[in-house]
């Protein structure tokens, strides 16, 4: 029989053995310990990027409570095939208001875990609810989009939502060169690093990519050419240790800051062709509206927001010219950098004086007390006939008359 793919092979059975999601795994460590003493473990919702590490916790979530687990794909499943394998419950008359499942010999609610829960539609989410409630099923899902959008509210209030990042280069890293052990192949540093980095926090790619370059190099020393053979991709002039990567996002940054349309949308270009992340692109271009245009033409802001929304929503190819459109716009806007000095000189002020008092005056008074000692006493409402623009105060005493814009 062929060999399961690289990823499934490493794919880690207990937690201790898990990379990356630090707080996520400690959350689930407690929770498995409290579930040893008590036999309860609650229903979940991983939330995070492809390559996370969802199904992985939700098997080892399984192994580690020595649960029968069932897994499903909400792409090619329907719910009738889940009733299927949920337990019925049953009453114990000779056994007080107890209630156990037929067809489960340890008489434990087994782990239902569906993939992409987020590819349900409302209906069939909610044949999901009674199972839950009841404690008939331990559910987990996982989806990589917002849960508060994409799942019921019903069954969000059932689950514990956690919420996964991507795997850090260093994250990455470790999850290679466990591959390369289990493969007795070798990389060069520079090699691991380009592979890391190219993989975008995403360990599936990065194990995907570096089974196949081991096949092309016929399980010997991996060469470059190898890994941009198994993405698929060129490499447009990104070197080994990134430098030209961050000089492409320089020389970006630098065009649309001097007003020069051509050129960004240049430098854009060969960052988008290369395979770069073009949601990491955006957000530079959102920094840069506030950072370099500020309040000469807010709209820059509006319209960089909307280009990293597109890339949110339809992903590349289709995204290039939503970002294509901010980047030229970001180059034609008139340019200030007031916005950006003013708070970098707000923030001295912060850390050099720390928690400085609200001024009384300007302090909320909900209550009698708080008006008896003084809360909102003198406040002039800018808006009555009677207040002067000039009359009153809302810096800290420390900081009276202080102007940063």
């Amino acid at each position: 029989m062929p060999l399961p793919p690289l990823a499934e092979r490493l794919r880690p059975k207990k937690i201790d053995d898990f990379v990356g999601q630090k707080q996520i795994v400690n959350v689930i460590k407690s929770l498995l310990t409290k579930a040893k003493q008590t036999d309860f473990f609650p229903s979940l919702i991983f939330w995070g990027p492809p390559g996370s590490g969802k199904t992985t916790l939700a098997r080892i979530i399984a192994s580690e409570l020595g649960r029968t687990f069932h897994e499903f794909s909400a792409v090619n499943t329907s719910t009738k095939e889940i009733e299927k394998i949920v337990p019925k419950e049953i009453k114990q008359k000779d056994k007080g208001l107890g209630i156990v499942m037929k067809d489960n010999k340890d008489k434990r609610p087994p782990i239902v875990f569906i993939d992409e829960i987020h590819r349900f539609n409302k209906a069939q989410q909610d044949s999901l609810l009674p199972h839950v409630e009841k404690g008939n099923i331990i559910f987990i899902g996982a989806t990589t989009e917002n849960p508060s959008f994409e799942v019921i509210s019903p069954l969000m209030s059932r689950c514990r939502v956690l919420i996964l990042k991507q795997h850090s280069e260093d994250e990455l890293k470790t999850i290679i060169k466990r591959g390369v052990d289990l493969l007795k192949v070798s990389l060069e540093p520079d090699i691991l690093d380009f592979l890391s980095f190219s993989s975008n926090g995403d360990a599936r790619i990065a194990l995907n990519v570096l089974e196949i370059a081991a096949n092309l190099s016929g399980f010997k020393k991996i060469e470059m050419k190898h890994i941009e053979d198994g993405l698929q991709r060129r490499n447009l002039g990104f070197d080994l240790k990134g430098e030209e990567f961050y000089n492409t996002i320089s020389a970006l940054h630098k065009s649309m800051r001097g007003s020069d349309p051509d050129s960004a949308l240049y430098w854009l270009a060969r960052m988008l062709e290369a395979g770069q992340d073009p949601i990491y692109i955006a957000r530079r271009v959102v920094r840069f509206a506030s950072e370099d245009i500020g309040m000469e033409d807010p709209n820059a802001l509006v319209i960089a927001i909307s280009a990293f929304r597109a890339c949110e929503v339809i992903g590349m190819p289709e995204c290039n010219l939503a970002l294509a459109q901010a980047v030229v716009y970001c180059a034609k806007a008139p340019k200030s950098n007031n916005l950006y000095v003013a708070y970098g000189k707000v923030k001295e002020d912060v850390e050099k004086y720390g928690n400085l008092p609200v001024p009384l005056e300007i302090r909320n008074a909900p209550t009698k007390f708080m008006k008896k000692i003084g809360y909102g006493k003198g406040y002039k409402y800018e808006h009555s006939l009677e207040a002067k623009k000039t009359d009153q105060e809302y810096m800290p005493e420390r900081l009276k008359g202080k102007k940063y814009l």
